[in-house]
């Protein structure tokens, strides 16, 4: 059995992979996985989403706990070379969403296997839109997670063996943060700079000014990273422009080191700007906060994991993002990595994880979600005890 189901997931992760859809565009990929799941006698929940499917499995019984995965693409031209390489122009897997649908698909089968033994229910939400970091506010609106008592996400870490597990008590991805700065000068001749206020020149100075943030306004003990990421300004080679603009994005694991950012950002910009002649001005834009897994689970989590086999290790904290967080904000739980083995990382074109991580996975959060519901069927019992008592 477990080979038969081995070899579907590899063939369904293959097809998704071959069909990648942007954020909030997953049509396609939310009629696959339906069908996927309806065929196998698993019911989907009538939550009236627009991209996305949340189904569930077990007994009409308390317990419940939730699994997550993520299945929107990136705008990026593939170019692995592989079989079933993107047939989508400039659209491709690159994160490894497609895994993680396969890998909770995966556990879904397995769990349906064993529906009738299960001591409460599992939710397994199928989130779009994690690239835009809106999908899990989609699926929380929706009640995805009505009466959970626990949620579980991973993440493929291409920097990491197959069989290698990794998570971390506490913060672990970090707040994401996006800004914009607009420089405002005066535009002339590129012969004749002094008779304008040169944009180009201030923008650059505040680029490198920026690079002073982590390094001397917080401690350096604090996690925190300022990236500028595009700067756009003048439209041909002999004319300085009137504006330019700067964007980035901040990340830091701090939420008081998060709250101050914004006003010594905008101090920094206005004094350059200001020596320089010019005038700045800032756009913030929050984006999700960190990802902080709930102690006792993330140490549950590491246990079941060493027990199925894996690897262990203690997770570094991450500088990326995960709306995964936001379900954490709703409900206790956390968010793993599993190791996929990819020579190119996340986001590149040549990204091709190690499809011998699926099935190993997907068993993983089966037994997961199968223990956890019996340790939360314990506790209940225990307290209705202790009540009577």
């Amino acid at each position: 059995m477990s080979g038969n189901i081995a070899e579907k997931l590899i063939s369904c992760r293959r097809e998704l992979h071959a069909h990648p859809e942007l954020s909030n565009h997953e049509f396609a990929t939310t009629e696959k996985i339906t069908r996927w799941l309806t065929d196998a006698g698993i019911r989907i929940l009538p939550l009236g989403l627009k991209t996305g499917v949340v189904a569930e499995i077990g007994r009409p019984s308390s317990p419940l706990i939730a699994l997550r995965a993520d299945i929107d693409a990136l705008p990026i031209e593939e170019l692995t070379g592989v079989p079933f390489s993107s047939r989508q122009p400039g659209v491709m897997h690159a994160c490894g969403h497609d895994v993680h649908t396969s890998v909770m698909l995966g556990a879904a089968l397995l769990l349906k296997a064993r529906e009738a033994s299960l001591p409460g229910k599992v939710r397994i939400l199928f989130q779009p839109a994690e690239e835009n970091f809106n999908g899990a506010c989609h699926l929380i609106d929706a009640g995805a997670l009505e009466n959970v008592s626990a949620i579980f996400g991973m993440h493929n870490a291409p920097e990491l063996p197959v069989g290698t597990f990794a998570t971390r008590r506490g913060a672990f991805y970090a707040h994401i943060d996006r800004f914009q700065i607009t420089v405002t000068g005066k535009g002339a001749h590129a012969a004749k700079p002094e008779q304008g206020i040169d944009t180009i020149v201030t923008a650059s100075q505040i680029v490198n000014a920026l690079q002073t943030l982590p390094s001397r306004n917080f401690s350096s003990l604090e996690s925190l990273v300022v990236s500028v990421t595009r700067i756009q300004g003048g439209n041909t080679w002999n004319v300085l422009p009137q504006t330019v603009e700067l964007e980035g994005t901040v990340r830091t694991h701090n939420v008081k080191v998060r709250e101050k950012v914004p006003d010594i950002l905008t101090r920094v910009i206005d004094g350059v700007a200001s020596a320089m002649g010019a005038e700045a001005s800032l756009s913030w834009f929050p984006g999700p906060p960190a990802v902080v897994n709930t102690p006792v689970w993330a140490d549950f989590s590491q246990r079941v994991a060493a027990d199925a086999g894996y690897q262990v290790q203690e997770a570094e904290l991450q500088m990326g993002g995960e709306d995964f967080s936001l379900y954490l904000q709703q409900v206790p739980g956390t968010f793993v990595s599993i190791g996929s083995a990819s020579e190119f990382g996340l986001h590149h074109p040549r990204f091709n994880p190690d499809e011998q991580a699926i099935f190993p996975a997907a068993a993983y959060f089966a037994r997961l979600a199968d223990e956890a519901l019996s340790a939360l069927a314990l506790a209940q019992t225990t307290a209705q005890v202790e009540s009577v008592d």
